[in-house]
């Protein structure tokens, strides 16, 4: 299973803030049994997909050349759901960027319905340092196409919209 919990950008204004859109859908297997009769986009994977939005907002300031990890969820209110059909609104805005990491503030949105709110906090690995050295953040964003999301405003055809 891929874990990507944002499906594009639809805003990106480097090392001020992104706005990515999550669709919720039946055929996530996870609503399948949260909850069964009622099934409801989980609130820990809406703080993941708040978390890639700020993630690659953060890393992308250095040109992804620090792994960038979540490192706490200190404050984060949720206010209602998402259900299947509904098209989240993730907001991220950089409130902290340093050498050794970052914080944003987020929100998640179903059109005009707030859903969450609060901040996360990243930090910044040392690629030098054994126990991390072979994780390549840099790589991986772009040999998964990770960044192929970030083209804010093209079409399929990569060409851009009117």
């Amino acid at each position: 299973m891929r874990w990507f919990w944002i499906d594009r950008f639809i805003e990106f204004e480097s090392g001020s803030y992104a706005k990515s859109v999550k669709n919720v859908t039946l055929a996530e297997e996870h609503l399948h049994d949260h909850f069964p009769g009622f099934p409801v986009m989980p609130g820990s994977l809406m703080i993941e997909g708040l978390a890639q939005t700020g993630g690659i907002l953060l890393g992308e300031i250095n040109d992804f050349e620090h792994i960038v990890i979540l490192a706490k969820v200190p404050q984060m209110t949720f206010h209602s759901w998402a259900c299947p059909g509904d098209q989240l609104i993730y907001t991220a805005k950089i409130t902290n960027a340093g050498e050794e990491g970052g914080a944003v503030d987020v929100t998640a949105m179903v059109g005009d319905r707030l859903v969450a709110e609060g901040s996360i906090i990243f930090v910044h690995l040392d690629q030098s340092d054994s126990e991390f050295g072979a994780i390549d953040q840099k790589n991986f964003v772009f040999s998964m196409n990770l960044l192929g999301i970030l083209d804010v405003g093209k079409a399929g055809t990569g060409e851009d919209q009117p």
